[in-house]
């Protein structure tokens, strides 16, 4: 009995991945994502609709290339520089994952690395019937509520853009009411950007050893400074409201 227990506990641990590639993240970015000419008519055509200023920018201004930007760190992760993320740091084929968000660019073809490395998989739109799902599908709000409860219940918290809102409100969350047992992993993409670039000269040990110490380099939880978001870093309890 106590062997049938432990295995339920082990399979009812997942990881929670909130991963930014919507179309308007990676339309804003500028970056490249390896789509070649169709995917750059395609966030061009997507920027003129939605970011006008920015498409005038773009013409008339000279901007860093989306080299200099994925260099910088200012680049969205792709599903596939996520999966390599998370097999250096340890989750392995079994893990379950939780995949927070709306609509990944690309589709099914672009999520594929992911799907195939992790077969355990869900999003909410599958964990959920479509009449459990049916009166949320017209309010982003509440659709990013289910996500917020599936990514703050989560054994293990990752996230591939540290700017976004989801994002910040359940590190936050996690920070605040964790006591340190809810661990978040928040890569610093400007070093990870570096090594990727090195992914095919390094062998796979070194590979590893160099992402975990680019993520562990993010895992200290600092005071929070006067301009910081207070959802992503609460100071402390004794200075956060509280009831009772």
């Amino acid at each position: 009995m106590k062997g049938k227990k432990n295995r339920a506990a082990k399979s009812s641990r997942y990881l929670a991945l909130h991963l930014r590639f919507e179309i308007d993240m990676v339309a804003h970015s500028l970056c490249d994502f390896g789509g070649g000419e169709e995917e750059r008519q395609e966030l061009e055509a997507f920027r003129e609709i939605h970011f006008p200023a920015l498409a005038l920018l773009k013409k008339t201004t000279k901007l860093p290339s989306p080299e200099e930007l994925r260099a910088d760190g200012q680049c969205p992760l792709t599903p596939e520089e996520t999966v390599l993320m998370l097999v250096a740091l340890g989750f392995n084929r079994k893990t379950h994952i939780f995949l927070a968000g709306s609509q990944i660019y690309g589709g099914r073809s672009r999520l594929a690395a992911l799907t195939t490395l992790y077969p355990n998989l869900v999003t909410k739109e599958n964990l959920l019937s479509s009449s459990e799902i049916e009166p949320f599908k017209n309010f982003s709000s509440q659709l990013a509520a289910l996500d917020f409860i599936g990514c703050t219940a989560a054994d293990a918290f990752a996230i591939t853009d540290s700017g976004s809102q989801l994002s910040s409100l359940v590190s936050g969350y996690r920070i605040y009411y964790g006591g340190g047992r809810l661990p978040t992993v928040r890569p610093n993409k400007r070093r990870l950007a570096s090594i990727f670039l090195k992914n095919s000269t390094i062998e796979w040990s070194m590979f590893e050893k160099r992402v975990r110490k680019a993520v562990r380099q993010t895992k200290t939880i600092h005071r929070r400074s006067i301009s910081r978001s207070v959802y992503r870093n609460p100071r402390c309890r004794e200075c956060m409201c509280t009831t009772e």
